[in-house]
């Protein structure tokens, strides 16, 4: 199951990245803070702690992946120096970690800082400064906006498109049902509402007969769960970040109410969100996917799954293994790699954006046929999904794979 076809590069770790993607551009005087002969700096901001501290994992995969490429050589004979900090998922905090990284501490670029509010509130400031921000690890729509926010972009598919292809699967297997939607209160959560909208259109009212917010500060949401239950929709829309996730799983269990469950992706982690919650509970549940289910063995001969617990196993052994973190660590960690490799001796950030703006390539650790994308005029690098089903033990994906961007828009009126 080796992707290789014309015009397409597969990526491999650990040093056995294509070598065409090395190819060296003029080299320039001076080089932009963060690089030196001998060592790219990268920054990083992560939720280590705080109520989306299950992400921390990325991070300190992230910090694992770095180690082997210094380990393998580097990246063009430079040494990784990766500085990751922790926001608690508090966008003051990240304002404040940005500026250290970026004022202080010098990095070369900001790569994968998480979260949708937190990156709402560096976005300007990465943008006045010029300098990448890059990979953001959320998928709202706002990061694909190159012609106001040239240095930033994000990589996952955007959860506007993801929303999209929830609302068309409510209609096309669910045409006259009520829907009740639980969200979190913030850029994050209004996306997916708005895909929502972008399918419904004027129907949305009609359609979606309950609509619960909660604020992330809030220890639980079991009465925003209680108060949707109350309306009896029949499909409960679950858009919630991995502690408030488990705990509306949970919660349905405890009322004894089975209806259809449509999850966000970002929750949909076997060891983080569905075991904590209870894998029975989670039985039924409906999300959609774009890299490999870490738990499926189906992928287990797969040459990339095989290099990706390699990696693990050597780097990072104490990790849960049913933890999709790490995956989503490595495979973006890859990208970054091979953006670096590509830039070759022209390692300045305007040569980084230029780079990003232009590429078309697969990892193999990603679901067949999800490919990675840009122009400079679109800035969202993946944007296909496949639909899938919880089994009990892991994900079972079924029907195409899915471009949300694609997806019929009902209604602008938002």
């Amino acid at each position: 199951m080796l992707f290789v076809a014309r015009g397409l590069i597969v990526l491999y770790a650990a040093g056995a990245f294509l070598a065409a993607s090395t190819s060296a551009a003029p080299a320039q005087n001076k080089p932009d803070p963060g690089v030196t002969d001998t060592e790219i700096k990268i920054g990083n901001i992560m939720p280590y702690s705080g109520p989306a501290s299950a992400y921390g994992i990325i991070g300190k995969t992230m910090s694992a992946y770095f180690r082997m490429v210094n380990d393998n050589g580097g990246i063009n004979g430079r040494k990784v120096n990766f500085i990751s900090y922790d926001d608690a998922y508090s966008p003051p905090k990240t304002v404040e970690q940005a500026r250290k990284l970026v004022e202080s501490d010098e990095v070369f670029l900001i790569f994968a800082p998480l979260g949708t509010a937190s990156n709402a509130a560096i976005q300007k400031y990465m943008n006045t400064m010029r300098v990448p921000q890059l990979f953001v690890a959320t998928g709202a729509s706002r990061w694909g906006d190159p012609e106001h926010f040239p240095w930033t972009i994000g990589w996952q598919p955007n959860y506007r498109a993801e929303a999209r292809i929830y609302a068309r699967y409510i209609l096309e297997h669910h045409p006259n049902a009520k829907v009740g939607v639980l969200y979190q209160n913030d850029d994050f959560g209004k996306d997916y509402v708005l895909g929502l909208k972008d399918v419904l259109g004027d129907n949305y009212a009609k359609v979606v007969i309950a609509s619960a917010p909660y604020e992330v500060s809030m220890p639980t949401i079991d009465s925003q769960v209680v108060a949707i239950k109350t309306a009896n929709p029949e499909i409960f829309v679950n858009i919630a970040t991995p502690k408030f996730a488990a705990q509306a799983i949970k919660k349905l269990a405890e009322l004894d109410w089975h209806p259809v469950h449509i999850m966000t992706n970002v929750s949909a982690s076997v060891g983080a969100v569905l075991k904590p919650a209870g894998l029975d509970n989670a039985r039924g549940i409906l999300s959609a996917g774009y890299q490999m289910d870490v738990t499926d063995p189906q992928w287990d001969s797969h040459p990339g799954m095989q290099r990706f617990r390699a990696f693990m196993a050597k780097y990072y052994p104490e990790a849960d293994r049913s933890e999709s973190g790490p995956l989503t660590a490595y495979n973006t960690s890859t990208a970054l790699v091979e953006v670096l490799r590509r830039c070759g001796n022209d390692l300045s950030r305007d040569n980084v954006m230029k780079v990003v703006a232009n590429l078309d390539f697969v990892i193999d650790t990603y679901i067949p046929g999800v490919r990675i994308k840009t122009s400079p005029t679109d800035f969202y690098p993946i944007e296909q999904v496949q639909m899938m089903k919880f089994t009990g033990e892991r994900w079972q994906l079924f029907g195409p794979v899915l471009d949300g961007h694609a997806e019929q828009v009902v209604s602008s009126s938002n």
